[in-house]
């Protein structure tokens, strides 16, 4: 059971989010991508990231976004 505790504004930014910049579907494998290479990379010693950093670099920056609007921690002034 989940308990809804978004507020207004972060409810509209994801909406916005996955309307206009990702679609949902991508952002879940994305993370799924990322989760993966990571474990992989753990678990090889690193040798993974070398060969995946396109998508590290890309998963890093979606994850930030999504970080971004559910806690807005780099735009507080």
């Amino acid at each position: 059971m989940s308990i809804n505790t978004l507020s207004k504004e972060t409810e509209l930014r994801l909406t916005d989010f996955f309307s206009n910049s990702i679609d949902p579907e991508l952002m879940a494998k994305t993370i799924r991508k990322l989760n993966y290479i990571l474990a992989l990379s753990i678990m090889r010693d690193c040798e993974t990231l070398e060969t995946e950093k396109t998508n590290l670099e890309q998963g890093f920056y979606w994850l930030n976004e999504l970080a971004e609007i559910l806690n807005p921690y780099l735009d507080v002034e």
